[in-house]
């Protein structure tokens, strides 16, 4: 499996645990714990993304600056 393509899966899969997980708390009455569960999926999807970010940042400028 190509880098690619893990990453779309592993976003989709926090995705798809924080959205069981919301649906779950919300229905057994606690919204305020489904809540706090969104934002904090949230927080680990954009922790993933800004690691992936960097490490592109920093093939990017390897390629560039260090000719």
């Amino acid at each position: 499996m190509t880098p690619e393509i893990r990453v779309v899966f592993q976003l989709a899969g926090i995705g798809f645990l924080v959205a069981i997980l919301h649906t779950l708390l919300k229905q057994s009455g606690k919204e305020e714990f489904a809540h706090w569960t969104a934002f904090l999926g949230m927080v680990v999807v954009f922790i993933v993304v800004i690691g992936y970010v960097d490490h592109l940042y920093r093939e990017i400028e390897q390629v560039f600056l260090h000719q």
